[in-house]
């Protein structure tokens, strides 16, 4: 059993050197097969078009930084203030929709191609774009954190395009917020109207009412000839003048009342009259006349400063040459393998 192995084992070994010998003896061949190969990896790397990588990173803004949204917001107005994180998914949802990436193409893309470029399929071209410009999470640690990454032949255009890409995401998020937060403080401002119509209108049935009643209390004094309010001592003095209403109004006496009547018909206007109404005014004339400066409101921070790259991220030559030489080889040996083989059995034939 020894033996056995023993003569295996060294038919091995002998068959091994022979493929070397093989080799070695069909080493033109392998050579002829090897370097063609190696030259068209050599020749990718000199030939192909370098790729540069340029990324900014988002994170959401601070809350001073969305202060302007806030005017007019807050727990007693109805409306509830706006949180980093509110304005923050409004810009994501901007930042990922197709209306902006699309935008971004025919703005931005197209016009930076030539003539010739243009002319061909839009489809073509559209996926040449989303393969050369991408949005994701920058990680898993930090949820919030996304990375806009560049992917063009010019440096300075990779930069460029990420930073236009995120200020065109947040010039239509920041419409999209500003609409609504308008929409908002005008219903808002328009509800506060109406209830200030509401009041007035109320007043004014209030104090048509109130000269109703005392005409009536009028008739009843003048047909009793009440034109003075009794004078009653005692502890029943006060009690009868603070009950002289209602009912007992013409107790009052035709002087007070007439004065009273009078009055309230020569009144011009019920508005010092009706509780809180120069509150509700003020507050009208502040939602009326608030103007929001867009410039002071950010929808991100940029996390760290944008600049051209100045190594491209393709073609990465050495490796690409390091796998030329090793697939030349590599298919030269089995070529010169394979040629030997089949040299040695014609010889025995």
């Amino acid at each position: 059993m020894r033996n056995e192995r023993e003569r295996l084992s060294g038919g091995d070994e002998i068959d091994l050197f022979e493929l070397v010998q093989g080799v070695w003896r069909q080493r033109l061949w392998m050579v002829l097969v090897a370097v063609p190969v190696i030259g068209l990896g050599l020749a990718y790397v000199m030939l192909a078009a370098p790729v540069y990588e340029a990324k900014l990173f988002i994170q959401p803004p601070t809350q001073n930084e969305i202060a302007q949204l806030n005017f007019g917001r807050g727990k007693d107005t109805g409306l509830p203030a706006l949180s980093a994180k509110d304005v923050y998914s409004v810009y994501l949802r901007s930042l990922q929709s197709e209306a902006v990436r699309d935008k971004f193409f025919r703005e931005t893309f197209l016009p930076a191609l030539t003539e010739d470029d243009r002319k061909g399929s839009r489809d073509a071209l559209y996926a040449k774009f989303n393969g050369m410009l991408s949005i994701a999470q920058a990680s898993k640690e930090m949820p919030d954190r996304y990375v806009i990454t560049a992917s063009v032949g010019d440096p300075r255009l990779a930069a460029v395009w990420v930073s236009n890409y995120a200020e065109m995401a947040a010039g239509r998020a920041k419409d999209e917020l500003l609409d609504g937060t308008r929409s908002d403080l005008t219903i808002m401002a328009d509800n506060l109207e109406q209830q200030i119509r509401a009041s007035r209108a109320s007043a004014n049935n209030q104090r048509s009412d109130q000269i109703a009643q005392l005409n009536e209390a009028l008739r009843i004094a003048k047909s009793i000839g009440l034109e003075k309010p009794p004078i009653i001592s005692n502890t029943l003095s006060s009690e009868v003048s603070a009950g002289m209403g209602g009912a007992l109004t013409y107790m009052r006496g035709t002087k007070a009342l007439e004065a009273e009547i009078a009055n309230l018909e020569a009144r011009p206007s019920n508005d010092p009259y009706i509780p809180r109404l120069r509150e509700q005014q003020e507050r009208l004339n502040f939602l009326r006349n608030l103007k929001i400066d867009p410039s002071l409101v950010a929808m991100y921070q940029q996390d760290g400063a944008v600049s051209p790259p100045d190594k491209p991220v393709r073609p990465r030559k050495l490796m690409i040459m390091a796998l030329s030489v090793l697939a030349g080889v590599a298919l030269g040996v089995c070529v010169a393998i394979g040629r030997d083989l089949w040299l040695r059995r014609r010889s025995t034939i």
